[in-house]
């Protein structure tokens, strides 16, 4: 469809998306095509406010929300170009989304995770992943991308390129540093194999690991390891920002890693650690 084609270009050309942002805004508004079924230059607000109806009844208020800013964004560009006189969403707001704590993972749950057994080159790889993506707090996105030239092991560092492609450094631990030079050195090659990709990370097929690869390998390294909770690359990210401000981290250098722009983002964390400090007191002070 042309308007869709069209959109595609305005927001890589002239909004200068990332990738996985243009896609995710794409994927929402192929799901609403596919419940509409009709010229979306005819879209009415009352089909807009039956499509978030239909919604409620799929998805949680955050992912709604989502998909509501991702029509907005689609259905204000065909207003400024002029393919519709009245944008059906200029009057729907976002729904009202109840504050939920981050999951996370508690130390020894983390050490637990991190301690797998390593035999093969896809062990090694397996755990050079999960010593970054925790040391560093990276988003699964970051660590997919990753290439030789943005690690500097002189001064244990990773340069990222981020959410609207923002560059940022993060520290590198010894323990990340250490797994992922072996990883380089001994066995990226092997699987590697006859392929020339600059990624760090690659499959069983020597091409770059994809977000859903990683996550199927966390989910089995999950199981195997015996850890009950629920496990996405973003709680290994929750667990990362929690026990740095746990340790004492400053609250503004915990932002610079994430590469939240906004601090409010990162203060979720203090509620967090308040929280867990509260249930440490009530639980052994004798007079609580």
């Amino acid at each position: 469809m042309k308007d869709i084609e069209e959109y595609e270009l305005f927001l890589k050309t002239e909004k200068k998306l990332g990738d996985n942002t243009v896609e995710s805004y794409l994927l929402d508004l192929m799901s609403f095509l596919k419940w509409f079924n009709n010229d979306v230059r005819i879209t009415t607000k009352e089909d807009i406010l039956n499509y978030i109806s239909f919604l409620r009844g799929n998805l949680n208020e955050k992912s709604i929300n989502r998909h509501i800013s991702s029509l907005k964004s689609f259905y204000s560009y065909l207003a400024d170009m002029n393919y519709i006189s009245i944008n059906p969403l200029e009057d729907i707001s976002i729904l009202k989304v109840k504050k939920t704590l981050p999951k996370y993972l508690s130390t020894e749950e983390v050490d637990k995770l991190l301690n797998i057994k390593l035999n093969t080159a896809f062990d090694y790889r397996n755990k050079a992943m999960l010593e970054v993506i925790y040391g560093t707090g990276l988003r699964v996105s970051e660590l997919v991308k990753l290439e030789y030239s943005n690690i500097d092991f002189e001064n244990s560092i990773v340069r990222v390129k981020g959410k609207g492609k923002k560059d940022r450094i993060v520290p590198l631990g010894e323990l990340a540093s250490y797994y992922l030079k072996i990883y380089i050195n001994d066995y990226r090659k092997k699987l590697l194999n006859k392929n020339n990709y600059n990624e760090i990370f690659l499959n069983n097929h020597g091409k770059p690991i994809t977000r859903q690869g990683f996550n199927f390998i966390l989910e089995n390294i999950r199981r195997e390891t015996g850890i009950e909770k629920e496990l996405t690359p973003h709680t290994l990210r929750h667990s990362f920002a929690t026990h740095l401000l746990e340790g004492g981290a400053d609250i503004r250098s915990i932002q610079e890693m994430l590469g939240h722009e906004n601090i409010s983002t990162t203060n979720i964390y203090t509620t967090v650690v308040n929280k867990v400090l509260r249930e440490n007191y009530d639980s052994y002070f004798p007079r609580s």
